[in-house]
């Protein structure tokens, strides 16, 4: 076989056909749609997936076999189907059409390939091993674990703005993609201390580390200090990296962050991050929802108590609710918040659970029920998160 040769395809406003609805399909036209393609699927049937984005109106589903007419107007075609007979009757058409025409079910027959691609923001990286699809694949893997945390594939208009970036609950792993390539390219990195800490040990050498566990303020003293630090640093023209434990705005006060920078002109990008409200009871075996115990689940902050008159949470309220509560920062005051579960009506046989350091090698849980609770936290540290409902039970062997 002749070499190949790559080319990337401008599809933006352009018509690619694709034949089939099957799983190919489904793994295919999300790219296509990425890249700007108007998509014409002729198929007699649809994945549920693929389905759904007929409905939303992101595809036109001609609901038949092909017909040779399909092809007009088309600049690629994509064939989906597993049937050797209908696949090169499309290709054959599209052959004398002079259309490129990438088939699932025999590359050889086809004249296009799609290659194994690894994405990282602006870069692509697209590999062709000829014709092995499964070495095509090991080696986009591994470029990609090398582009998930290389300052090269992040544009240079980063400079001089913030990243809000949420690390996860603790286990360097459960921080996104994207959050570790922005946190590979940062001058300055601006942490918690719920932040997974290995991840830091990864920042190159001439990156400032700014501890703001170490800040010689109180809290709200210690949040202005912070958001000029993050101004001062990204208006010096440097890329500024916040990275906070759990996710930016579940109680890390990253509504606040952004408002600071947004107010003195500075641009934010902001990274969701795995919340420790969900990610560290799922890794103790607790999911904060069922379908047959629980359809609605609170996530509330702890850190003042119910009786304290800066309190926003209805605790009358929850306490009629049937399903789960999740409560952060909330071990110095489970007595009192377990006294007001129970008083507002909580019954005091609600399973419950407490679970430390979640997701890490230091994570310890242990189960009881709600009135047990204050008894059960003396033997925690922070950070810990408090689950209170049936789903508790849930997965208990």
């Amino acid at each position: 076989m002749s070499d190949l040769y790559p080319l990337a395809l401008r599809l933006e406003g352009r018509s690619v056909l694709v034949v089939g609805g099957g799983a190919v399909a489904t793994r295919r036209v999300p790219a296509l749609l990425a890249a700007g393609a108007v998509v014409r699927l002729v198929s007699p049937a649809l994945t549920p997936a693929l389905r759904g984005l007929a409905d939303a109106g992101r595809l036109d589903w001609v609901r038949r076999p092909f017909t040779e007419d399909d092809l007009d107007g088309v600049w690629l075609v994509q064939v989906a189907v597993d049937d050797p007979d209908a696949a090169a009757r499309v290709s054959t058409a599209a052959e004398q059409r002079r259309i490129f025409c990438v088939r699932a079910d025999d590359r050889h027959a086809a004249s296009a390939w799609t290659p194994a691609v690894a994405r990282h923001g602006a870069v692509t990286v697209a590999v062709l091993a000829g014709g092995e699809p499964r070495r095509a694949v090991a080696v986009r893997d591994r470029i990609a674990s090398l582009l998930a945390t290389d300052e090269a594939t992040v544009p240079d208009e980063v400079k001089g703005t913030v990243a809000l970036v949420g690390g996860g609950p603790g286990d360097p792993e459960l921080i996104t993609v994207k959050g570790r390539r922005l946190l590979a390219a940062a001058d300055v990195v601006v942490a918690d201390r719920l932040a997974p800490g290995l991840l830091l040990d990864e920042l190159r050498a001439d990156v400032e580390l700014v501890d703001v566990a170490k800040l010689p303020y109180g809290p709200a003293a210690q949040q202005e200090e912070i958001n000029r630090i993050l101004v001062e640093r990204a208006k010096a023209g440097l890329f500024v990296v916040r990275l906070k434990g759990g996710d930016p705005y579940v109680f890390g006060r990253g509504g606040e962050e952004v408002l600071a920078c947004a107010e003195a002109g500075v641009p934010v990008t902001v990274v969701p991050g795995v919340t420790s409200a969900i990610s560290v009871p799922a890794a103790a075996g607790v999911p904060v929802t069922h379908r047959r115990v629980a359809h609605e689940f609170t996530v509330l902050s702890g850190h003042i108590g119910p009786e304290h008159p800066d309190s926003l949470v209805d605790w009358s309220a929850l306490a009629r609710m049937r399903g789960t509560l999740v409560i952060l920062m909330g071990l110095k005051n489970l007595p009192a918040i377990t006294a007001a579960l129970l008083a507002h009506g909580r019954a005091a046989a609600t399973p419950a659970a407490i679970i430390q350091e979640g997701t890490t090698d230091q994570q310890r849980s242990v189960h009881g029920t709600l009135a047990d609770l204050p008894a059960l936290a003396k033997s925690f540290d922070p950070p810990a998160i408090v689950v209170i409902g049936d789903v508790v039970d849930v997965l208990a062997p």
